[in-house]
């Protein structure tokens, strides 16, 4: 559970933040966590007063990982790998739609929409080859409609560019059906940035870090067209590992290593743009660790077990990241803490 959060519901006595009165709306994020029951759970968080209070909540078979707002106002979660389910749900709490994957397939945790919105990608695993696919499925049906290659193996996040292009996060961790998430053979990673032709799949592009152990996860576009990508160390020296960079910035041209950075036990969790330029959660450091634009080190805000990132619906509304018993508000690091145990996942989307 290191990679899951600690939130309550319940208030603290504290002042409301000064970040919740100038917000444009009510802040509301969906989010996925297990409860005490224990059970797994995705739902809809909304600030109430002084209180980041549970609106509304879904069992669902096992731990989600990605979550994705609809044009029309329904969410959807995916199942983190390796995972059978994907679920369309109202922002009430109704179960709208569940779709479950081919049994020699599994979903690995990340969606995205297309431009036109008409067609869903989903990120998903052959269990039989191990190989990295897109499955391309129709957004209203959730039906299949194709599925192409990504280029790679562990497929992490999908991100849309304009109306041409789908940038895809290849992890390059090889793991297989009946070992779950153990990783196996290590040595021969192959992780990859990779641009893919939105409308028919074909490969216009990919870059590789020199570092064949630095396992590219996350991805987070700046309005400047600059591309930061959160990092996972997976070197077998503890030094190494623990030093390692957690972030890489694209610049369309070239992928480089963020610079200054201290030692962060090389483990990148949720990524988001920030006014600065990237923040990325990081669970096993205590807090959000920020960059420039060209990723350069500015510091770590302190929050213990830091990963959920939210982006506002404008840039001046800044960022939302959940940790251990507090909600923090970027840039300004000012948060509300709050009470009765809720264990959050890896990501949240402001809705």
């Amino acid at each position: 559970m290191q990679r899951r959060q600690v939130l309550t519901l319940a208030a603290a006595g504290l002042a409301l933040p000064a970040w919740a009165s100038r917000a444009a709306a009510p802040l509301e994020l969906a989010a996925a966590w297990r409860d005490e029951a224990p059970s797994y759970r995705v739902g809809r968080l909304a600030l109430a007063g002084d209180a980041l209070a549970l609106r509304a909540s879904i069992e669902v078979p096992t731990r989600a990982h990605g979550l994705l707002a609809e044009p029309g106002g329904s969410l959807l979660a995916v199942a983190r790998r390796p995972g059978d389910w994907l679920l369309r749900f109202s922002r009430e709490g109704r179960e709208l739609q569940w779709a479950w994957i081919e049994p020699d397939r599994a979903f690995t945790g990340h969606l995205a929409h297309s431009a036109d919105g008409r067609r869903l990608f989903c990120g998903e695993t052959d269990l039989e080859s191990g190989a990295g696919l897109i499955g391309v499925r129709d957004a209203r049906s959730l039906e299949k409609l194709d599925e192409w290659p990504s280029h790679g193996v562990d497929v992490h996040e999908l991100s849309p560019r304009g109306a041409g292009d789908l940038w895809v996060a290849n992890g390059g961790i090889q793991t297989l059906p009946e070992t779950g998430r153990q990783k196996l053979n290590l040595p021969a990673m192959n992780s990859s940035l990779v641009r893919l032709d939105a409308q028919s799949g074909a490969l216009r592009g990919q870059w590789r870090l020199a570092d064949p152990r630095l396992s590219l996860r996350h991805l987070a576009w700046r309005p400047d067209g600059r591309l930061g990508i959160a990092i996972q160390a997976e070197h077998e020296d503890p030094a190494a590992k623990r030093d390692a960079p957690i972030l890489a910035v694209f610049d369309g041209r070239a992928l480089r290593l963020a610079e200054g950075q201290p030692a962060l036990a090389g483990y990148g969790g949720d990524i988001a743009a920030s006014t600065e330029g990237f923040a990325i959660g990081c669970p096993r450091s205590g807090g959000v660790a920020r960059f420039d634009a060209e990723g350069r080190w500015q510091g770590l805000t302190p929050l213990p077990e830091a990963c959920a990132l939210a982006e506002g619906r404008d840039p001046r509304e800044g960022l939302w990241a959940g940790g251990r018993g507090r909600v923090l508000h970027l840039p300004e690091g000012r948060g509300k803490r709050l009470a009765s145990a809720l264990e959050l996942d890896n990501h949240w989307i402001r809705i």
